[in-house]
């Protein structure tokens, strides 16, 4: 993984900054937050140079905490997790946990290989969308971004159209059962020399800080509209 020591975290155009998420998050009704599914929910990277090393999610709960200290967190992501996994292992555990804001993130692994059945994954994402939204919680998703243009995602852009799939199931359901949706297919993010893990799944940590970010800036817009509508 080649890296731009150039930009850091401290001064990473696409990122905001500790105290600028804490006001973006003022007035965020949420005290309990989950995140499931697999190694994405997890937050798995390489370490990037000038960037803590800590995944979205973590990112996501830590500026929350700091606006209510009060916040509860629980992240039941595993590596490798099939939506199926999923919602045998993790899904009742997020449900006893009480949510009032959930996040899922799951698909990848079950379209991973050829092959791989997107009907089962619809009907298992479906199950899942319908039992945290029966919750009242605010449900979050976001989509794959299209990073198989470069020479070195060269080896893996067979994926492109499998996840290019995926993401066409994650809008469907974002809409249809209200959920937050930020969509990071066409983001600039995917563009960096050295957005990706030496895996080339995963983001390494510098994308995590931006994916981060993202997901404040759209939850603060879901706080403005409850404002608005209050």
């Amino acid at each position: 993984m080649t890296h731009d020591h150039s930009r850091t975290e401290t001064d990473d155009p696409m990122l905001i900054a500790p105290d600028t998420a804490r006001a973006l998050l003022q007035g965020a009704p949420w005290r309990r937050y989950a995140v499931l599914g697999d190694s994405i929910a997890r937050g798995v990277g390489d370490p990037t140079p000038g960037y803590r090393e800590i995944g979205w999610a973590d990112r996501v709960a830590e500026s929350l905490t700091a606006v209510n200290p009060a916040t509860a967190y629980l992240n039941t992501g595993r590596i490798g997790a099939t939506s199926g996994q999923m919602l045998d292992e993790q899904l009742s555990r997020v449900l006893e946990f009480r949510p009032d804001l959930v996040h899922l993130s799951c698909g990848g692994n079950d379209l991973f290989h050829q092959g791989g059945d997107a009907g089962r994954l619809r009907a298992n994402l479906d199950t899942a969308f319908s039992a945290l939204a029966g919750t009242g919680a605010q449900l979050c998703v976001f989509t794959v971004a299209d990073v198989w243009d470069s020479d070195r995602m060269a080896p893996m852009r067979p994926m492109r159209a499998r996840m290019a799939e995926l993401n066409a199931i994650v809008r469907e359901f974002a809409a249809r059962y209200d959920a937050l949706l930020v969509d990071f297919w066409e983001h600039p993010l995917r563009l960096r020399p050295d957005l990706m893990s030496d895996d080339l799944i995963h983001f390494a940590t510098a994308g995590h800080a931006v994916v981060a970010t993202e997901m404040i800036r759209a939850l603060s817009a879901r706080i403005a509209m409850g404002a608005r509508t209050a």
